[in-house]
C-alpha cells in the first residue's frame, strides 16, 4: 500500500471538513505530529487507527484505500468511482438507489 496516497486522501478529506490536524488528532486520540506524518506518507496506520480516522472523516476505509486497490474491470469501476468522488453521503446513497432501481427494472424486463 502506498502510504503517500493514503496520506493525501486523508488530508483531502480532513480539509473538506475544515479540520485542522490538531482537531483531527484530538478527535481520534492521536498526536498531531503522528497525523502530520501520516498525511506526508512517513508513517502507517494501524487498522484501529485507520478505522477511527475514517469514521471521524465520515468516509469508509475502502474509500481511503481505493487508490491502492486495482479492480479487474478497471474502466467501469473507475468511471463509477470518479462519478461518486466528492459527493455527499446522501448523493452517493441516491446514486446507489437509482442503480438498484434500474437493475430491478432490467431484471424484470428480461
Amino acid at each position: 500500500m502506498e502510504q503517500k496516497t493514503l496520506g493525501r486522501r486523508i488530508r483531502e478529506e480532513r480539509l473538506k471538513l475544515n479540520l485542522t490536524q490538531e482537531k483531527l488528532a484530538e478527535d481520534v486520540d492521536l498526536s498531531m505530529a503522528y497525523i502530520g506524518q501520516i498525511e506526508r506518507g512517513e508513517r502507517s496506520l494501524t487498522l484501529d487507527n485507520l478505522v477511527a480516522v475514517a469514521n471521524r472523516l465520515g468516509v469508509t476505509v475502502d474509500y481511503l484505500l481505493s487508490d491502492s486497490i486495482t479492480a479487474k474491470d478497471d474502466a467501469e469501476y473507475l468511471i463509477l468511482r470518479q462519478l461518486l468522488n466528492g459527493r455527499t453521503k446522501e448523493e452517493r446513497a441516491l446514486a446507489v438507489n437509482m442503480v438498484k432501481l434500474m437493475f430491478g427494472y432490467l431484471d424484470r424486463s428480461l
